[in-house]
């Protein structure tokens, strides 16, 4: 192999990582923005499911069924939208690396 066949092989290889870095680096942004949404939206999306009951004024007042009800929700959705983050992030690297 000449040493420029060498060169431009060792250059493509870099180029191919600076974009999976930059891919990584965006999707990180674009995943900490929707995770920062998604923390204010979905607690608001439940009060909304729940008329009857201000999940706010009872936890203040110690209604431990409310905290643990409205904590496991607003948990279980927010680890949900981390893993469709991730496999974004991930198919993004993985689209820099072989693309």
């Amino acid at each position: 192999m000449s040493m420029e066949a060498q060169s431009a092989s060792l250059f493509g290889a870099l180029a191919g990582i600076g974009w999976a870095g930059a891919y990584a680096l965006a999707g990180a942004l674009a995943g900490a923005a929707l995770m920062l949404l998604f923390s204010v939206v979905l607690p608001r999306i439940v009060n909304r499911m729940t008329p009857n009951i201000d999940e706010e004024k009872e936890i203040a007042r110690g209604n431990r069924a409310v905290a643990e009800y409205f904590g496991r929700v607003v948990s279980a959705g927010i680890i949900g939208m981390s893993i469709i983050v991730a496999a974004a992030v991930l198919g993004g690297l993985l689209a820099a690396l072989h693309g």
